[in-house]
């Protein structure tokens, strides 16, 4: 998925009330920005830390720039990581991939549909339909955060509606859909996958719950630039048998 183009590069001065950030530009001056983020972003908004923004032309927008992407700082992992902050490109990119084919595991689906009513009161993020195989159901979470040796971890903050999501995959698997939780994961040095037992492990039971159910768990990791961002191979998603 190709970023808008001429991302502005910035400084983070600090992240707040969940959606803004104050930023300082190359040129010195300081502007409020939008953070797509809603979650904890650990090790993602250290101040200091390098930044990408995109700008919008919408006169009717508060704020004009979005914060996109983050250099990570090199406290609790390598540094030079660049990490992708904005969880709505991680439906974009995996689209784009599904529309491809270049999922093996969810390839050969000739019907792509995004944002489809399903279980009591959510949207699955992808329905992928042929008239010869069962309705396949996907949901996408967006993976930032690491632990600078090659682990992965979802969620970053506890996640009502996530452990909600599995719920329904575990619904419509046992309708006889497949059901399909996917991690995007925007980051390069992720070698695995791991729910963050010790940051809900109320999601991590869950996710367990749901892969014995037959909800089938898939990871990609994207490789990522200021030009895009495009999932480039799949990693195991692990389930520690130890939860905190």
């Amino acid at each position: 998925m190709k970023l808008p183009p001429k991302l502005i590069s910035a400084t983070l001065e600090r992240r707040y009330k969940r959606f803004l950030a104050d930023v300082v530009l190359d040129d010195g001056s300081r502007v409020t920005v939008h953070c797509p983020d809603t979650g904890a972003m650990l090790g993602c908004d250290e101040p200091g830390s390098r930044v990408w923004l995109s700008t919008s032309d919408n006169p009717r927008r508060k704020y004009a720039h979005t914060w996109e992407l983050v250099e990570v700082t090199g406290k609790t992992m390598p540094a030079g990581t660049i990490v992708g902050i904005n969880s709505g490109r991680a439906n974009r990119v995996v689209g784009e991939a599904l529309e491809a084919g270049l999922i093996g595991e969810l390839a050969g689906y000739p019907v792509v549909r995004s944002e489809v009513r399903y279980g009591e009161r959510s949207r699955v993020d992808f329905l992928l339909q042929d008239d010869d195989k069962p309705d396949c159901f996907v949901e996408v979470k967006s993976v930032t955060l690491a632990d600078g040796h090659g682990t992965g971890m979802f969620p970053d903050a506890r996640s009502i509606r996530g452990i909600r999501h599995l719920r329904e995959l575990m619904t419509v698997r046992a309708s006889g859909a497949r059901a399909i939780n996917l991690f995007c994961v925007q980051r390069a040095d992720v070698e695995r996958v791991v729910p963050a037992d010790h940051i809900d492990p109320d999601y991590g039971r869950a996710l367990r719950e749901a892969a014995q159910a037959g909800v089938e768990l898939l990871a990609w990791v994207c490789a990522l630039s200021p030009e895009e961002i495009r999932l480039e191979h799949p990693v195991p998603v692990l389930l520690p048998s130890h939860v905190f």
